[in-house]
């Protein structure tokens, strides 16, 4: 899968998830560090990237429609992560892209689940 990481997640959990075979590019690459919010989803929309974020920011599904994106995944870790909290998020999106779809979805990773908020594809626009 191709996915954008935000800047808020580092070379080695960019690293560990091209290990597992998904195409990664981040925020920092395309120097979008310190951009807002709406600039980075637009940047991954056209770069038909699934965005990969711990900013809360984002799973809000009414300012940041899903059914208009290739995907986010917001990371879901307690205040002050440490290395092993974000290692436990990664592997689980990892595992949870292993099996799913992020296509037009929004997931909420924690450690042991992740939550899934879709659109009714009913409603209007």
């Amino acid at each position: 899968m191709r996915l954008k990481l935000d800047e808020n997640l580092g070379g080695r959990w960019s690293d560990q998830i091209q290990r597992a075979g998904h195409d990664v590019d981040t925020v920092r690459d395309e120097d979008l560090s310190g951009a807002s919010d709406t600039s980075v989803l637009d940047a991954a929309v056209s770069s038909d990237r699934a965005l990969i974020t711990l900013d809360l920011d984002f799973s809000n599904p009414v300012q940041f429609p899903p059914r208009r994106t290739p995907g986010i995944a917001v990371l879901r870790v307690r205040d002050r992560p440490g290395r092993r909290d974000l290692d436990l998020v990664v592997s689980q999106l990892i595992q949870g892209l292993s099996a799913h779809d992020l296509k037009g979805r929004l997931w909420v990773v924690e450690p042991g689940r992740i939550r899934q908020y879709e659109e009714d594809p009913d409603l209007d626009e």
